[in-house]
C-alpha cells in the first residue's frame, strides 16, 4: 500500500508524494511526485520524513502538545520532545528511548493530527529529552551521571602451549621465542 509522505530535508527543501519502501533500517527510499516522477530520496539528508493523511494538512488545527488521558497509544511508549538543527521542536511518542537506529519512527501526541506517523533522522536532532520516565510514568528529574567503577585488574593466565610426545598431550607454559 503506498502512503502520502512528506520529506522535510536538512537543507529545508520538501518533496511531496506516495511511496512504499520506508523502511528505518535501510538510508534510502523512493517518492513518487506527481511533477518529478521517482525520485530517490537519501534518508541522511532528510530531517525527517511525515507520514501524513491530507498532502493540504489542516492549517487552522490547532495540535495539541499532550496526550490525552486514555489514549491507548501510550501504553509501553515515551514521551519524548526533540529539537531539530533548525530549531524546530517536535513531540511524541516512541518505543524506545533513547533511539539505538539511525532512523526511528515517533507517532504525534495528538491522535487527530494529521501527521499519522514521522520518521526522524537522529542526525538531524540536536537536542532529545525524555518527558516521561518510562512506559506510563511521568517525568522525572534528569538522572544524575555517576563514574563507572573501575573493573579490578585481573592476574593475566600464563600461556599455555601443547605437546604431543606420542603417547599423549602435555600442557606446557610457553616461553617467548628468543631470536
Amino acid at each position: 500500500m503506498a502512503h502520502k509522505v512528506v520529506a522535510h530535508f536538512i537543507d529545508h527543501t520538501i518533496v511531496k508524494g506516495t511511496s512504499m519502501d520506508v523502511d528505518p533500517g535501510k538510508r534510502f527510499c523512493h517518492v513518487l511526485t506527481e511533477d518529478q516522477g521517482s525520485v530517490e530520496v537519501d534518508l541522511s539528508q532528510v530531517k525527517a520524513l511525515y507520514f501524513v493523511k491530507d498532502f493540504g494538512g489542516r492549517p487552522e488545527y490547532d495540535e495539541a502538545g499532550e496526550p490525552k488521558d486514555g489514549d491507548s497509544r501510550l501504553r509501553g511508549s515515551h514521551q519524548a520532545r526533540m529539537t531539530f538543527q533548525d530549531g524546530e521542536q517536535l513531540s511524541g511518542l516512541m518505543n524506545r528511548y533513547p533511539p539505538n537506529r539511525p532512523y526511528f519512527f515517533v507517532l504525534p501526541m495528538d491522535p487527530a493530527s494529521n501527521n499519522v506517523r514521522i520518521l526522524v533522522n537522529r542526525d538531524a536532532v540536536v537536542e532529545m529529552e525524555s518527558l516521561s520516565n518510562g512506559p506510563n510514568q511521568p517525568a522525572a528529574a534528569a538522572p544524575v551521571a555517576r563514574k563507572a567503577k573501575p573493573k579490578p585488574a585481573t592476574k593475566r593466565p600464563k600461556k599455555t602451549a601443547w605437546v604431543f610426545d606420542g603417547k599423549g598431550i602435555k600442557y606446557v607454559d610457553a616461553e617467548p621465542r628468543r631470536p
